[in-house]
């Protein structure tokens, strides 16, 4: 009878096995049914890697120096280009200027004496040499008062009053070398040639402005 029921209790605890056995089979095929996989987990290991988040900023951060230094070189060049373009403009305003120094007041080839000229002309070349300037200045002279008066000692201006062969403005101005300045030339000349002398040395200097301006 002992034996009996030993045996009864070794087919429960068999069945008892059995059925936990079964159950966790069922579990199993439930959860290979379902597509769901087990992966094993490490937390260290995944707590070593970096997040996503901090891979980009960390990217970021790293591109950061290079993205200033490209800028900075970008700049440093900008600035030369600046500074070289400066430099040749100064350039050459500079020989600009010492062309225009070395070119100086236009000359022309000076007549053999002032017995070429004949009328006012014959008389302001000989007035223009007793004042102190070379034969070689009369060219400049006789081309500038033929453009302001065409040697007229009655040329008069009505816009601006100028009158006379220097068209003197106002014309009053020449009563200092005589009582006659609107008709004579020679009261006229003198005024002329000192209003030169005083404002650009030579009738070369006065003619190379009237040209550059349209005005002496």
């Amino acid at each position: 009878m002992i034996q009996l029921w030993q045996r009864i209790g070794k087919i429960r605890a068999l069945a008892a096995l059995a059925l936990v056995a079964a159950l966790a089979g069922g579990v199993v095929i439930a959860n290979w049914d379902s597509g769901e996989k087990a992966e094993p987990v490490n937390t260290a290991a995944n707590a070593a890697l970096p997040k996503p988040s901090e891979t980009s900023a960390s990217a970021a951060q790293s591109q950061d120096p290079q993205s200033k230094a490209q800028d900075a070189a970008s700049a440093a060049a900008a600035q030369a280009k600046a500074a070289e373009d400066a430099a040749r403009k100064k350039k050459e305003e500079e020989a600009s200027r010492s062309n225009t120094r070395s070119a100086g007041p236009p000359s022309y080839p000076a007549p053999a004496s002032c017995g070429v000229y004949s009328g006012h002309r014959n008389t302001g070349c000989t007035l223009m040499v007793a004042a102190g300037y070379g034969l070689d200045q009369m060219p400049c002279l006789d081309k500038l008062w033929t453009k302001e008066s065409g040697w007229n000692p009655s040329a008069h201006n009505n816009s601006s009053n100028a009158h006379g062969i220097p068209q003197a403005v106002p014309g009053d101005k020449m009563a200092a070398y005589g009582t006659n300045w609107k008709t004579d030339a020679g009261i006229q000349i003198k005024w002329g040639l000192n209003y030169i002398k005083g404002r650009y040395k030579t009738p070369c200097g006065a003619w190379g402005h009237s040209q550059s301006t349209g005005w002496y």
